[in-house]
């Protein structure tokens, strides 16, 4: 199980209490969420993402047996923790900074490819470089485990060597931390977007004005007359609505077809709505104040005012029919 560790009290003896369990899960051999901090992911961890979004586009079937990773990936992640704190920054990163974990960073990980620089690392013990360097074994197998861990001589080892490490120095340069931070802060942003499914509406029943703009620039004939397509399923009784939203599309929207400029389609459209609206009071008392003559408008038309206004109509026509 993975978690985070504070110290209440800043004593010896002080009790730990353990938080944020957010992505936390107990181990039984069947960890597959694909979930991590850039500077720490294991390269399994990587590889659960690798396969999820692979599966996810189609771009391979869905396997019935998920790949799965095990606790290994929490002692890749104390390696790396362990690096960073012997010399103050993390054995993998990246020169560019991304929202998502860049290519050479990946790539380094999944490699396992990382050095100890001479200007840091000279005065650390190998001892201390043997654990790191078993800890990020890419193989699982190869790795070391916790018992290993707190077996390894490094560890109970009666000798301390009198070094100054470079980490503390470091640590305290506000701009490395501020970048760190904020690697961790667009992860954990991107983390907590649930993976949700996306389902389409049927492309007779979506109001969406781009959706429509094409669809009617698609629907006339060379005789110049709409057809309503039935096998859309939108009823006779829904037509008027239908020529309205198509005025609010071509507002939101302009586009004209060959041989036409915006103002004439608009004219077009608006006249198609009139036809089946003639009887709404809101629509021809508000087209009045548009300077519309019953086939066109004689003077420019605020298009956002237009399409608020048949937005309105649109609401009021159909305010009656919503259920109670």
């Amino acid at each position: 199980m993975s978690e985070d560790s504070n110290m209440e009290k800043a004593i010896k003896d002080a009790p730990v209490k353990l938080c944020d369990f957010g992505f936390a899960k107990v181990d039984q051999g069947d960890l597959m969420t694909p979930q991590f901090t850039p500077y720490y992911v294991a390269p399994q961890v990587l590889e659960a993402q690798r396969r999820h979004q692979k599966e996810k586009s189609g771009l391979i079937p869905t396997s019935p047996t998920p790949y799965t990773y095990n606790k290994s990936c929490d002692l890749w992640s104390l390696g790396v923790i362990i690096y960073v704190m012997l010399c103050g920054y993390p054995p993998f990163y990246s020169k560019h900074h991304s929202r998502t974990i860049p290519k050479d960073m990946r790539k380094k990980i999944m490699t396992g490819s990382f050095e100890f620089p001479e200007e840091e690392w000279s005065q650390i013990s190998e001892m201390a470089k043997d654990v790191v360097r078993k800890l990020l074994k890419v193989k699982p197998e190869e790795r070391l485990t916790i018992e290993g861990v707190l077996d390894h001589p490094w560890l109970n080892s009666t000798e301390a060597l009198d070094n100054v490490l470079p980490s503390a120095q470091l640590m305290m340069d506000k701009a490395v931390v501020a970048g760190i931070q904020q690697a961790h802060a667009e992860q954990l942003a991107n983390m907590r977007i649930q993976d949700l499914k996306v389902s389409l509406k049927p492309l007779h029943s979506v109001n969406n004005p781009i959706l429509r703009k094409r669809k009617l620039l698609g629907s006339k004939p060379k005789d110049g007359v709409y057809i309503h397509d039935h096998e859309n399923g939108v009823e006779d009784s829904n037509v008027a609505l239908e020529k309205l939203r198509d005025v609010i599309a071509q507002c939101i929207l302009p586009q004209a077809g060959k041989g036409e400029n915006e103002d004439e389609k608009l004219n077009e459209v608006m006249q198609e709505a009139w036809k089946y609206n003639r009887e709404c009071k809101l629509l021809r008392d508000a087209l009045q104040s548009f300077s519309w003559n019953g086939r066109g408008f004689t003077d420019k038309v605020d298009r956002l005012k237009l399409a608020e206004v048949v937005k309105q109509v649109i609401e009021e026509q159909t305010l009656p029919h919503e259920p109670q």
